[in-house]
């Protein structure tokens, strides 16, 4: 028995419904199941809603893409109330710069010979958050590219011909919306900030200031080498340990929920997270604030 706490339904860049993810998890032997969809949380009171129906433990979860001296990180959000009104309004703006990205790459992309439009690339992505993995898909889609990668590698990556950034929230700010929703903040995928991990140490220092509560230790990309290492970061920086397979469906194929050779998360972790998060939302009283504010901000 597994946890998956990192996967994407089809309200961002994934394949699957929130309610066939769970069923998914049921089937595979996923005890709790976070849908942490990129810049959205719309698939939340579905993923619940099927959780109670399948018997599968649902964590409210969320990623966004951040900046920390120019530098691309992604944080987890787990818990966050989706009504919250400041959440809910900086997810507003992520949400309409995707949708101001997307129109600039079509511009590009139709600059190239190749005639795609916004309405098409509206019924690939169906619901949700559109993004460059479905332009990816419309490139395919014309017979442009072959795979998903080869968009990626000569269209839509940083630096590529029809790549276009987009505005992301500071590493602080982020951080900062999922303490004031409610949640617990989480550095997605260390590695991939830096393979070698000699910078993150000086990185987590300074978003544990910022509130970060955890760090994504199982990963289908980290080896037991490196799972070794974070776990000494996290003691470092008392940073509670969490996991997830970042399952898209079937636009990643050959990928699967944990559980499985490409990731295990133990389930103990779960209850890690739940007492930090207990911790954090305690109120401050005169004789507590010291220690909340070390232990939590």
């Amino acid at each position: 028995m597994s946890i998956d706490l990192h996967t994407h339904s089809h309200y961002s860049d994934g394949t699957k419904s929130p309610m066939e993810l769970v069923r998914l998890a049921s089937k595979s032997g996923v005890s709790a199941l976070s849908i942490t969809d990129h810049d959205t949380m719309d698939g939340v009171q579905e993923a619940l809603s099927a959780g109670m129906e399948y018997g599968v433990e649902v964590v409210p979860g969320l990623e966004l893409s951040v900046v920390y001296e120019k530098k691309p990180l992604h944080i987890l959000g787990y818990w966050m109330d989706p009504a919250h009104a400041e959440l809910s309004a900086a997810l507003t703006v992520l949400q309409k710069a995707r949708d101001q990205r997307n129109e600039k790459i079509i511009e590009k992309l139709k600059a190239l010979g190749i005639d795609a439009s916004v309405q098409e690339l509206a019924e690939i992505s169906g619901v949700g958050q559109t993004g460059r993995p479905h332009i990816a898909k419309l490139l395919m889609n014309h017979g442009v590219v072959r795979s998903m990668q080869q968009a990626f590698d000569e269209y839509l990556k940083k630096d590529a011909i029809a790549y276009v950034d987009r505005f992301a929230y500071s590493a602080e700010e982020a951080i900062t919306l999922i303490i004031n929703g409610g949640g617990i903040a989480v550095l997605a995928h260390p590695v991939q900030v830096d393979r070698t991990m000699n910078s993150l140490p000086p990185l987590l220092a300074v978003l544990k200031g910022f509130g970060l509560e955890g760090i994504e230790t199982f990963y289908p990309t980290q080896s037991k080498k490196m799972r070794k290492k974070i776990r000494q970061f996290a003691d470092e920086f008392d940073l509670v340990l969490t996991g997830g397979s970042d399952y898209h469906g079937d636009i990643r194929p050959g990928t699967r929920l944990a559980g499985g050779n490409n990731v295990f998360v133990p389930p103990a972790l779960l209850d890690k997270m739940k007492e930090r998060l207990q911790r954090c939302r305690q109120p401050l009283t005169e004789s507590s604030t010291m220690i909340n504010q070390i232990n939590c901000f």
